[in-house]
């Protein structure tokens, strides 16, 4: 959406914000043979440049591997990771992304959870790491991704 509503600066004393996507994340917990390397290369440097951040459905989605929250909260610690809630404003730019691709010819009848990840990213005008690209590019242009 390239006239995302309400959104914010990224910036806090100097340092960039990145919200992590779970791509990323599962990549790293996983020990993924294909990705594992770039998704740790790529967190280390976006916590070089400043603050990761995560949101609720970016933890749900990571927290499908374990059986228990503390062995989560263990793997994904918040001092690494904010923990942040998702913003209404991002319900709002979610849902609009979610309209074009219902005018496209989608399918689905409620939104993907990386229309929210996108939105919330969007709107805090934070950078977004993933390795899926495919969608954040066509429903949030103007976030500025890191992805391979």
């Amino acid at each position: 959406m390239a006239n995302e509503p309400h959104a914010y600066t990224a910036v806090t004393a100097g340092w960039a914000a990145t919200l992590v996507d779970s791509s990323v994340m599962l990549d790293v917990l996983t020990g993924d043979a294909a990705w594992a390397q770039w998704s740790g290369d790529a967190l280390a440097q976006a916590r070089d440049d400043g603050r990761l951040v995560i949101n609720p459905i970016v933890y749900a989605e990571v927290s499908t591997g374990f059986g228990r929250i503390e062995d989560l909260d263990d793997a994904v610690p918040a001092g690494d990771f904010e923990r942040e809630p998702l913003p209404f404003e991002a319900g709002f730019v979610a849902g609009k992304a979610f309209l074009i691709y219902r005018k496209r010819g989608g399918q689905r009848r409620s939104p993907f959870p990386d229309f929210y990840i996108g939105a919330h990213a969007a709107v805090r005008r934070y950078r977004l790491l993933t390795r899926d690209a495919a969608r954040y590019r066509t429903y949030f242009p103007s976030v500025d991704l890191i992805a391979p």
